[in-house]
């Protein structure tokens, strides 16, 4: 079992960035591929970027096509926290940011057991 809290949330305007933080309860976080999904209003929830456990790949990172060269994932296992640095923001990009973990991961089809709250980050153009 692990906890997810999300922070960092907010509005911004276009062009702007923002630096969600996701805090993890468990003490095995290093073994957990933790990711970011979104979800907009009316739409379905989508993977943003995941970033592997660092037993596997040493920590590799995916990103979705929209937020390529954008998005930055990446974590500190000393502080049980995984970030997404979030640059040159779209209206496009406003939704609801969710952090997910698992110990497994299944790439393009991955859907984690473990989820935040959310936080909301609204765009404005």
């Amino acid at each position: 079992q692990v906890q997810l809290v999300e922070s960092g949330g907010g509005l911004v305007q276009a062009g702007g960035s923002l630096r969600l933080s996701c805090a993890a309860s468990n003490r095995t976080f290093n073994r957990y591929y933790m990711g970011w999904f979104r979800q907009a209003p009316g739409k379905e929830r989508e993977f943003v970027s995941a970033i592997t456990a660092i037993s596997w790949r040493g920590g590799s990172t995916y990103y979705s096509d929209s937020v390529k060269g954008r998005f930055t994932i990446s974590r500190d296992n000393s502080k049980n926290t995984v970030y997404l640095q979030m640059n040159s923001l779209k209206p496009e990009d406003t939704a609801v940011y969710y952090c997910a973990a698992d110990t497994l991961y299944s790439g393009s089809n991955w859907w984690p057991a473990y989820w935040g709250q959310g936080t909301q980050v609204t765009v404005s153009s």
